[in-house]
């Protein structure tokens, strides 16, 4: 997770002019707000552009960020409503990309597909996980735009219930709720694959 103390220090230099501070900040969450995004949006060209506007109006707004919430939470919230708006003027759809992406010990994503079989894995597990994989898409994918980003920001994010409450700008039951929810929805779409019980999840 990100360092806050680090961060506060960068937004204080950026406050106080310090271009290069906030160009830090930048580098440091362009990938991480540009992959929250393109989560959000279906039109790949259309990312960048929304991660730069976001950045942009980050650096407009930094005058009013009093540090009550980590930067990056409220840079989070930002990109949110920037994709948001995007979306609504251009009359888009949100929906959640591909999922079938792997968080590497470096901290780097990389796909499965197309990779070697690690040891113990065999065709048919790697297809087996493919099919888990795609249920999951097709499940996140069908979720409402609320349930959505709740379980984005929760699952794939990693945010706690109080940052994703700040992000979403709603209480924190009502964050709780939604997760659930999109839970229980991601589960019913997996029993048939797992041989789960109603009420057992994956």
């Amino acid at each position: 997770m990100p360092d806050p103390d680090a961060d506060a220090l960068l937004v204080e230099r950026a406050k106080r002019g310090d271009t290069r501070a906030f160009e830090m900040l930048v580098v440091k969450y362009q990938r991480r707000i540009e992959r929250l995004i393109s989560r959000m949006v279906r039109d790949a060209d259309l990312v960048q552009d929304v991660a730069q506007e976001s950045f942009i109006r980050a650096y407009r707004a930094l005058p009013q960020f009093r540090g009550e919430s980590a930067f990056y939470t409220w840079l989070y919230r930002i990109a949110v409503n920037t994709a948001k708006k995007t979306l609504v003027e251009l009359k888009r759809d949100i929906v959640v990309s591909e999922s079938t992406l792997i968080i590497g010990d470096d901290g780097e994503e990389t796909s499965r597909v197309g990779t070697e079989l690690s040891d113990g894995e065999t065709p048919e597990a790697v297809l087996a996980s493919k099919e888990v994989a795609a249920a999951v898409n097709a499940a996140i994918e069908a979720l409402s735009e609320d349930l959505r980003q709740a379980i984005t920001l929760r699952e794939i994010e990693g945010l706690s219930y109080e940052e994703i409450a700040e992000v979403m700008n709603c209480p924190i039951g009502t964050v709780r709720s939604r997760i659930f929810r999109a839970r229980e929805a991601i589960a019913t779409r997996l029993r048939p694959l797992l041989d789960t019980r109603e009420g057992e999840r994956w």
